[in-house]
């Protein structure tokens, strides 16, 4: 006979959740589970806003769940431990990023690929059943990091170094290994390659720092010519091209080994195409939400690919905070808090951010 809910779940915890397709956020009382063996329970100091959370808490995409509690770029510091948990102690400071569960059985999984699993386990918004519900033995909605703690299993727990600061680390957790995996994947990592990014927004900003750490030449595509500046001065790429202007693209043709296109609305790919050089690839990182036209010529012509990439797997993405916290890489934020979170959605949703927004979970969530 299943447990009940209450038995499985009998932690308290407040958190702000989203009722409905509205997406407007509210404080919300829910249960967690007690730390089980191999758990760890951490005190949620700060969590960043993914522009995928925005469409998630509106259900844009049509596989999610209400009540809602998002957050996915989680940081804060180890409060207990599982009797069997030996990667953590309690005063670590850790994150937890886009997963809590996989079948730890799969090829993906085998090869560290956990974000490719079949059965992955997102952190937040999904019914799962007890097989793969890493939150509860009943099924359940598992809730996200707008909350005050999070219990979960030590595999999906990141380390973060004592040089790196947890409010401008957050965001690293998506957008940085959203970034970094394809670039280590797809081999365009290479010092004195020239890599273009489209979009210089949570992800974009985040690619030309990587890039830019690897040794790369890094070129910014983007619609606006007043970003410029702050790509060159600010970010350090070495060249800006504004995509709309067809001489500058022109005089770029054939110059890029690879490309990293962040961007998440509608645009053409076969300019991007024909920026790449003989053998160039083209990697999706962004996600829009209608078809892409893509022509099969200027692929054949010059043996390019156009690939995609999602987020990393757990030994990937501890890789990345490491090479991170090294070269000492964090987002570019703005820090709010707990009760102005529909307001930043809405800044967000008209990309009214620089460049990426982390709520002060520690010190702003409370009972209203």
């Amino acid at each position: 006979m299943a447990a009940s809910a209450e038995n499985e779940r009998p932690v308290k915890v407040l958190g702000w959740a989203a009722r409905d397709s509205s997406g407007l956020l509210s404080p919300f009382e829910f249960s967690r589970r007690v730390t089980r063996e191999k758990d760890v329970t951490l005190k949620v100091l700060y969590c960043g806003i993914c522009h995928s959370d925005l469409h998630n808490v509106k259900n844009e995409w049509g596989f999610m769940s209400y009540p809602m509690v998002p957050g996915h770029e989680i940081a804060g510091v180890v409060t207990e431990v599982g009797t069997k948990v030996t990667k953590f102690k309690v005063g670590d400071r850790v994150g937890v990023g886009c997963m809590i569960g996989s079948c730890h059985n799969c090829a993906n999984c085998g090869d560290n690929l956990e974000s490719y699993c079949p059965e992955m386990v997102p952190v937040y918004g999904g019914k799962f059943s007890p097989d793969n519900a890493s939150e509860d033995s009943n099924e359940t909605i598992n809730y996200g990091g707008f909350s005050e703690i999070m219990v979960v299993d030590e595999h999906f727990v990141f380390k973060f170094p004592n040089n790196m600061p947890l409010d401008g680390g957050a965001p690293l957790l998506c957008a940085g290994i959203t970034i970094y995996s394809p670039l280590r994947y797809y081999e365009l990592d290479k010092p004195g390659m020239h890599i273009g990014v489209v979009g210089l927004g949570g992800l974009g900003h985040v690619a030309v720092k990587f890039a830019k750490a690897m040794g790369l030449r890094v070129t910014v595509i983007s619609t606006s010519p007043s970003k410029k500046e702050e790509a060159m001065n600010h970010l350090g790429a070495d060249a800006f091209l504004v995509s709309q202007d067809a001489e500058q693209m022109q005089l770029a043709m054939g110059t890029m080994n690879g490309i990293i296109d962040t961007a998440s609305a509608m645009h053409a790919l076969l300019p991007l195409i024909g920026l790449l050089k003989t053998h160039g690839k083209l990697v999706m990182v962004g996600l829009t939400d209608k078809p892409l036209e893509l022509l099969a010529m200027p692929l054949i012509l010059g043996r390019k690919i156009v690939g995609g990439s999602a987020a990393g797997g757990i030994k990937e993405t501890q890789e990345m905070i490491d090479f991170a916290a090294e070269h000492g890489i964090t987002a570019d934020i703005e820090v709010i808090p707990m009760d102005y979170v529909n307001t930043a959605m809405e800044r967000l949703a008209k990309g009214d951010v620089r460049y990426r927004f982390v709520v002060d979970i520690g010190n702003s969530l409370k009972s209203y």
